[in-house]
């Protein structure tokens, strides 16, 4: 099977910025370096959103500096924290669509994988938090599915469906009606994996399997109705793993848990 390695909502911040005590590049470069020594194989890497957490160049540049030892193909993918054009300006070959959003679609056997840019803007607006698909998106979006030869693996940021946690449901993608009648006039689109919740989360939507990954950093805590979009919570960080083979499997791994079972098992190990 092939191997797809997944991290998203990274929200690197300047240097020295920490998230609730937590440093956004210490804890990617952590989950990076427990993916690829565990899975040296792997296939691709998809960054899928929220790479920055204020979309400044010096965010994106020390993301850039954590991946520089990468050798492992990378699609990054635009979120509502995100400035495309800062984003575009430190890493400028960067795939984009004509309309100069960060779309493209690789081919790992007989999947193709489709990666969308759900970032609505121009302009850049750290308290605005929908996505949102323009009708350029989508008729890029209408050209990959139609062109297809097998089954589609679908990655984007923000969801198009209700999760349950109220205050993340107010940001999801806006028009999901046009982007779920894309969907249905294919139908080959096997699997959607998003970020932006900061939980793990799978189940269908529109009659569509779906998963939803954590971040390497913080979380989204389990409420529901009472949730606030500003509230996070230092639970440890994970990362996904992707299994393509006859079916798609998505792992959601937990590395920092993970880093200390392996710790605990050493200790345990007689002298």
């Amino acid at each position: 099977m092939k191997k797809l390695l997944v991290f998203t909502d990274l929200h690197y911040r300047l240097p020295g910025k920490t998230i609730l005590g937590i440093d956004p590049d210490s804890r990617f470069r952590e989950a990076l370096a427990h993916g690829l020594g565990n899975y040296p194989d792997v296939e691709h890497i998809f960054l899928t959103g929220d790479l920055a957490n204020s979309g400044k160049i010096a965010e994106y540049e020390a993301l850039k500096r954590a991946l520089e030892q990468v050798r492992v193909p990378i699609t990054f993918l635009c979120g509502n924290h995100d400035n495309r054009d800062n984003l575009a300006a430190v890493f400028p070959d960067l795939c984009k669509t004509k309309s100069g959003h960060m779309q493209q679609s690789v081919e790992i056997d007989d999947t193709r994988i489709i990666t969308l840019d759900t970032l609505d803007g121009p302009p850049f607006r750290n308290d605005y938090h929908e996505g949102f698909l323009c009708k350029s998106r989508l008729s890029w979006l209408e050209t990959a599915l139609s062109e297809a030869q097998g089954r589609v693996l679908l990655f984007m940021h923000h969801p198009a469906w209700e999760s349950g946690l109220s205050a993340m449901d107010d940001i999801r993608l806006k028009n999901a009606d046009a982007f779920f009648d894309l969907l249905d006039k294919y139908k080959n689109v096997a699997h959607i994996i998003t970020g932006h919740l900061h939980r793990t989360i799978s189940g269908t939507a529109h009659g569509y399997s779906f998963s939803t990954l954590k971040s390497p950093n913080i979380q989204t805590p389990l409420f529901l109705e009472n949730l606030h979009i500003s509230q996070s919570t230092p639970e440890p960080g994970a990362y996904g793993l992707v299994l393509l083979g006859e079916n798609i499997i998505v792992h959601s791994e937990d590395f920092q848990l993970a880093l200390k079972e392996v710790e605990n098992c050493r200790d345990a190990l007689p002298d």
